[in-house]
């Protein structure tokens, strides 16, 4: 993905400032997705390490960390998971750790943070064909009750990550680097890209929501297709892995 955003010094200092040390910190959302409006939410993710003190005595320190608000007017989200979690999170069909974990657009990294990434292709099933078959039903039915440009550009991104995910084992989160690599015909997918990019909220018109919901179609039943014929095992093969590098982690 060719990653063109610059990230702000804000997103290092937000990192900085977490009351626990970061493993990694990436941009996730509409500036991973390559759809960024001027107003859009920054949204922080990252993983956290707590001492050994908050882990094994009476009081436990938290799984996640989440905080939103506003500051030199930027709207930031901010979500962060305790290492053993996360790595719960990943041996689940759940794409949206996997994106976190390989976004490109990286805040703060660390030496586990590349031990990670590498584990991440071992994470990878078929079964994260539900993930995104389910989150696209979810904006689509968001379209539907409110059709605006940004739940559009959000279901086809979601569609089109999980297809490539089942055919090549690969992530990718960029809309227009997506429409190339599947190789779909959505000749609009710019022009929508550069409306929401004008205007977060703006709606979507009569003849532009037929069309989406002609491809929306064709796009789930190719996900469906891909996943039928993927080669993606049925479960992660990292378990192990993931549980020996949380127990070096805690004893080193």
């Amino acid at each position: 993905m060719p990653v063109t955003y610059q990230i702000p010094p804000l997103a290092a200092e937000v990192v900085a400032g977490l009351p626990y040390p970061a493993v990694f910190a990436t941009i996730s959302g509409s500036h991973l997705y390559g759809f960024a409006s001027a107003d859009s939410d920054l949204d922080v993710r990252a993983v956290h390490l707590l001492p050994l003190a908050e882990l094994i005595g009476l009081r436990t320190g938290p799984e996640t960390l989440q905080s939103s608000g506003v500051r030199d007017g930027v709207d930031l989200d901010v979500v962060s998971h305790e290492l053993a979690k996360f790595c719960r999170l990943l041996l689940r069909p759940n794409g949206y750790v996997l994106e976190q974990l390989l976004s490109p657009l990286v805040v703060a990294t660390s030496d586990l943070h590349a031990q990670l990434v590498a584990a991440a292709p071992g994470c990878m099933t078929r079964y994260h064909s539900h993930h995104y078959l389910g989150f696209a039903r979810g904006q689509w039915q968001q379209f539907e009750r409110e059709p605006k440009i940004k739940p559009a550009l959000y279901t086809l991104r979601v569609l089109l990550t999980g297809i490539h995910l089942m055919r090549t084992g690969e992530i990718e989160c960029d809309l227009s680097t997506l429409v190339a690599l599947v190789g779909v015909d959505l000749p609009y997918v710019p022009d929508l890209i550069d409306r929401k990019a004008r205007a977060e909220k703006e709606p979507a018109e009569a003849d532009l929501r037929h069309r989406l919901q002609k491809d929306v179609d064709r796009l789930t039943a190719l996900l469906e297709q891909s996943r039928d014929e993927s080669r993606l095992p049925d479960r992660p093969s990292t378990g192990e892995t993931l549980h020996r590098l949380v127990v070096e982690t805690r004893l080193a």
